[in-house]
């Protein structure tokens, strides 16, 4: 049986890697399947697509779209869609925008803090990849204002002012009705830090597909609780290492450790098949 990882992230957004070096990365792990869910962009899957058919990895399309639900930010993994999917694509532009839009708010609140940070330097540092608040960590650690990411993120970019940025992302609605058009499913990322099971139970009436219940951030009984809620809901079961790329993350050790077994990946692909089925109808 594959082992399969559903959850990662390139250069195209907060990665360090780029999707080849991902690729070569995965192939050493043992992997045979993998998704490249970088944030609101799906620049690194195509990116992977001719090296991953060459290399025998089978690739299949993946996004983590910043979504907004209840005046929060909602991350949800978007999976097996078409990727020429007109609609797919205007909202990623959409997304795109949003990010830029948020990343100025955020210099502001780091200017009024005192900080000498400049838009132009973050945007610099992200080399075109869809810009975040890792590339704003980057900026800080390099003019001594951190000490490295986790620093970065907890003296200054999870601060309430940033935190309570209005952001132009989708509401969670759309993005569902989006997925769902261009043929994917979409589950919920990482619930275990972020939302209790009921906050999850209610989210997932606006139609999501699954939840994420493999991830680094999950112990077992985590995985358990939310294994259960699954299968006792009907909705597919996805997992991944959330990989980045050191230093971006404290999840890079997971790369090849947490995975998802063979028979979640096939049902998530029959879910898609059928939704695509459908709409030919």
């Amino acid at each position: 049986m594959g082992r399969a990882d559903l959850h990662t992230h390139t250069s195209a957004s907060d990665g360090e890697l780029t999707a080849k070096e991902l690729l070569d990365k995965v192939k050493s792990k043992g992997l045979s399947t993998l998704s490249i869910t970088d944030h609101d962009t799906i620049d690194g899957y195509i990116d992977a697509l001719d090296k991953s058919e060459k290399m025998g990895i089978e690739l299949i399309p993946g996004v983590e779209l910043s979504t907004i639900w209840k005046n929060r930010e909602v991350h949800l993994l978007a999976y097996g869609f078409d990727p020429e999917s007109a609609s797919l694509r205007n909202l990623l532009l959409r997304q795109k925008r949003a990010r830029k839009l948020r990343m100025r708010e955020i210099v502001h609140v780091l200017n009024k803090k005192g900080l000498e940070v400049d838009y132009d330097e973050i945007t610099a540092y992200a080399r075109g990849a869809n810009i975040g608040r890792p590339h704003a960590a980057a900026v800080l650690i390099k003019k001594g204002y951190a000490a490295n990411v986790a620093d970065a993120f907890i003296r200054y970019l999870s601060m309430d002012e940033i935190l309570k940025i209005n952001t132009e992302y989708t509401d969670i609605e759309s993005a569902v009705r989006i997925v769902k058009e261009s043929g994917g499913v979409l589950s919920v990322a990482h619930p275990g830090p972020l939302y209790s099971t009921d906050e999850l139970k209610e989210m997932i009436l606006a139609g999501i597909d699954g939840i994420e219940c493999i991830h680094p951030s999950h112990n077992f009984n985590v995985q358990k609780v939310f294994t259960e809620m699954a299968k006792s809901m009907n909705l597919l079961i996805t997992g991944g290492s959330d990989f980045h790329g050191s230093p971006k993350s404290d999840y890079d050790p997971y790369l090849g450790v947490v995975t998802l077994g063979t028979q979640h990946v096939e049902a998530l692909k029959r879910t898609c098949n059928n939704r695509k089925a459908l709409l030919k109808d």
